[in-house]
């Protein structure tokens, strides 16, 4: 966070990283002799500004005025009429400017503005953590070498980023969404906040429908959170969980919000995933399945982003509406991406699969894998009981 709040100073993401990486080493050299501040990240801020003062008297004397730039801040000078109601939204507006390869676009949001590590952004898009340090860091470089102004950007340019900004809020959603029991502050605040900035892009940006298409998936899924672990802390499935704990407010909203985006008659990824799971509270609720219209919207999705997750998802559906063999046939088609082979969610549906048709060796063995890939104690307590449970062939 303190970076995004430099950079809305300075105008300048690099310089911004340069002075908290300075604020850091300064207070590595101070504290242990002096003592820890009160307030350690206003300690942090007022050095880290100080060395950006610095480096902009520096860039005056060593450059042409033209070829540097550092508003004095970057928010204050915007007109009432366009003004955005908090720093890091409009932040990451920037974060999407058009000289920034799109790819990168929301992993750079992620570590920039909402301070999460280039392990933890890998994982939300299925990639090695040295793959996606190395994308960011040439990001960055691209950044300061050909001058790219980190400041947010006119109203009327933000629907042309939008896409990237509601790809990094997910993102970070998803990661807030792994804690099920809300133990780890920082993960279950991460899901607050996420839910905060897609309420705030939906306010400003009303006409887009994929916004509150969003901000109603992430209503769907948090009202789950307290039913997601019993007392115990065990992981529960969604067919399993008590529907009494959702919190009905929350999907009350989320329905609202979905109902105004399909209004608009302009359908997109996110509005696909926020009906999907529509459709799922309502099975779990009254106890009838509607499988074909899932695999419409599954076909929906998979078609719109290519995504190997949608088309696992979709083979899940497809076995519980013509059987397992043909969940199997299904996931067939996803194997072949090679990202999967990593990815945990894959393996466990194979295996539970596998365990459909009484392959038990082979189910066994993909629980196996699962509980490798798993980090989640809860959840590898889970797949752990499930595979023990296998008969022996």
């Amino acid at each position: 966070m303190l970076v995004a709040f430099l950079a809305a100073r300075s105008g300048n993401l690099a310089a911004a990283e340069d002075a908290l990486s300075e604020a850091f080493a300064a207070a590595l050299e101070h504290w242990p002799a002096e003592g820890c501040p009160a307030n350690p990240e206003a300690w942090l801020l007022t050095v880290a500004r100080r060395k950006l003062i610095d480096t902009t008297r520096r860039l005056k004397y060593e450059t042409p005025a033209e070829e540097h730039e550092f508003p004095a801040d970057t928010l204050s000078d915007i007109s009432p009429d366009n003004e955005i109601p908090d720093r890091r939204l409009g932040l990451l507006f920037a974060c999407a400017h058009p000289a920034i390869e799109p790819a990168i676009r929301a992993p750079l949001m992620l570590q920039a503005i909402l301070g999460l590590e280039a392990a933890r952004i890998a994982s939300a898009f299925l990639m090695s953590p040295a793959a996606m340090g190395q994308r960011l860091v040439r990001a960055k470089n691209k950044i300061r070498m050909a001058g790219i102004p980190f400041r947010v950007p006119e109203r009327a340019e933000m629907g042309e980023r939008l896409e990237a900004v509601l790809d990094a809020i997910y993102a970070a959603f998803a990661e807030g969404w792994l804690d099920a029991a809300g133990t780890d502050a920082g993960r279950r605040d991460l899901a607050v906040e996420a839910i905060y900035l897609g309420s705030m892009v939906a306010e400003l940006l009303p006409a887009e429908p994929e916004a509150l298409g969003l901000l109603a998936l992430m209503l769907y899924a948090e009202s789950r959170r307290r039913a997601r672990r019993n007392p115990a802390g065990q992981y529960i499935p969604l067919a399993q969980q008590d529907v009494t704990l959702w919190d009905t407010a929350l999907i009350d909203r989320a329905e609202a919000a979905l109902r105004r985006a399909a209004s608009m008659n302009s359908i997109g990824r996110y509005q696909l995933e926020a009906a999907i799971q529509s459709a799922h509270v309502e099975r779990c609720r009254t106890g009838i399945a509607n499988w074909p219209a899932l695999v419409g919207l599954y076909d929906g999705l998979v078609a719109i982003t290519c995504s190997p997750v949608a088309a696992l998802n979709r083979a899940l559906v497809v076995a519980e509406m013509e059987g397992a063999p043909a969940g199997l046939a299904a996931l067939e088609k996803v194997q072949a991406d090679p990202r999967m082979h990593e990815y945990q969610p894959y393996w466990a549906a194979r295996a539970e699969l596998l365990a459909r048709t009484r392959a038990w060796t082979d189910a066994r063995h993909a629980y196996e894998i699962a509980y490798g890939l798993e980090r989640d104690p809860s959840m590898r307590q889970y797949l752990d009981l499930r595979r023990a449970a296998l008969p022996h062939s």
